[in-house]
């Protein structure tokens, strides 16, 4: 099964793998040697939550709404693309803290987040 595959089988579960490189860092997306080294890659379920980076909101021709993509910071080092669901632009921030949550209404699971307050 590659990478790819095993991901989204596990998205589909509910959960949220990434994969960790022989240094320890959190590797994403899912891919078959570590980046840089070339060494093995072991999979392991990520907590989900992380902070905004950054995001970008996108106009279209009313009466369509805005949307947004946003680059999330996973706790455990990764960084992925995104969309933060239950905002709106003036409330949607950099430094924001998400968590993830898996969507299964479309065709295939798709990973989503949602805001949570700080702790």
């Amino acid at each position: 099964m590659s990478p790819e595959t095993h991901w989204r089988t596990a998205l589909a579960e509910g959960r949220l793998l990434l994969q960790r490189a022989p240094d320890g860092s959190a590797v994403f997306p899912p891919r078959l040697a570590a980046p840089g080294s070339g060494g093995p890659l072991e999979w392991f379920e990520a907590s989900g939550r992380g902070r905004v980076y950054t995001l970008s909101w996108i106009n279209r021709k009313p009466p369509a709404e805005p949307y947004h993509v946003a680059l999330i910071d996973l706790d455990e080092g990764a960084r992925l693309m995104s969309r933060v669901e239950g905002v709106t632009p003036e409330t949607l921030a950099i430094g924001m803290r998400v968590e993830a949550f898996v969507d299964h209404d479309g065709d295939a699971p798709l990973l989503l987040f949602r805001p949570v307050e700080e702790a």
